[in-house]
């Protein structure tokens, strides 16, 4: 057997079967992030359920619900028939998830959720099953082949689940205006936390660490801010206060190659005019951004009129961990 070979059939049949699924959306996609957007905005909340491959797909699609601020939770259709109904509340919408829609466990839960005032997403396969016929709204994610070679293993369509939840939790994120400073105060672990949480103005260097000058200053007036601060570059100020460029080792290497005896030149000669700026008041994952954008080093921070407040160098980042 050549096991790269299946391995890429496998990858290729889940492909497939995804471009199926982006190709057959329609306007009850829209109508499903509607009714979850009412829910949440009136306080309720989004109740998943599932069972088997389903359950878990359902699982992760709470999770991901939770962790981009749409309160979420998981019901096991199993236990909701013995207690696990108190979850459930007028107002809420439950989105049950099942391949063929007949699923016994799913089929026995419906009658008793009916009997709150909720809104119910089904993500089925069987768009004439029993879930279907219960549903207020149905996504089709029926599948032409698993990419089990048995046809049997739930593969592709529990792919087709996923993608599908990962689109509804991602829409829905947008139509709810959720920003990356919400999505900040939910993920304070880690170093992800750190660079959510953390603003521009916590990690610049300010003060005594800002090599400035002025547009007067000479090359080796730059070179000794550089070294005195300890930095990679100068940052070059107008006579208004405002930026005017800046001046980093590399600016120097290139100069000092065409000028050897360029120590008592003006820095303004060799300085970049228009540098790669931040705010100070903006999240350090937008370091992290910019960083990757642009080949620099040093990022110089401004405040709303262009002053230069503060600099960050990209080997802070490392000792204040965030990357």
């Amino acid at each position: 057997m050549d096991y790269l070979e299946r391995a890429r059939t496998v990858i290729d049949l889940e492909v497939g079967e995804v471009l199926r699924l982006r190709d057959r959306i329609d306007g009850r996609f829209g109508e499903a992030v509607v009714l979850l957007e009412r829910a949440l905005g009136a306080g309720r909340k989004v109740i998943v359920c599932g069972v088997g491959k389903s359950g878990n797909i359902a699982a992760k699609l709470a999770a991901t619900l939770t962790s981009t601020g749409a309160t979420a939770v998981v019901l096991n259709p199993q236990d909701a028939l013995h207690g696990d109904l108190g979850l459930v509340n007028d107002g809420d919408v439950v989105i049950a998830m099942s391949a063929s829609g007949e699923t016994d466990e799913i089929v026995n839960l419906l009658p008793f959720l009916q009997r709150f005032r909720v809104g119910l997403i089904a993500m089925t396969g069987g768009v004439d099953s029993a879930l279907a016929r219960a549903a207020d709204v149905v996504l089709d994610v029926k599948v032409v082949r698993e990419a089990c070679p048995l046809n049997l293993a739930p593969t592709s369509s529990s792919t087709v689940m996923l993608v599908l939840g990962d689109a509804l939790a991602m829409v829905l994120l947008e139509a709810r205006g959720f920003r990356a400073e919400d999505f900040a105060r939910l993920h304070p672990g880690g170093s992800l936390g750190r660079a959510l949480l953390t603003k521009v103005s916590d990690v610049m260097r300010k003060g005594a660490q800002l090599p400035l000058l002025g547009m007067g200053a000479t090359v080796m007036e730059a070179v000794d801010a550089m070294s005195r601060c300890r930095c990679g570059c100068a940052i070059v100020v107008s006579d208004d206060g405002t930026l005017g460029g800046i001046f980093t080792q590399g600016d120097f290497t290139r100069a000092w190659k065409v000028e050897a005896g360029l120590g008592g030149e003006l820095v303004a000669r060799f300085m970049t005019r228009r540098p790669v700026t931040i705010q100070s008041d903006r999240l350090a994952a937008e370091i992290l951004n910019l960083l990757e954008r642009h080949p620099v080093d040093e990022l110089v921070v401004v405040d709303g009129g262009n002053v230069p407040v503060g600099l960050v160098d990209t080997q802070d980042l490392t000792r204040l961990h965030l990357v």
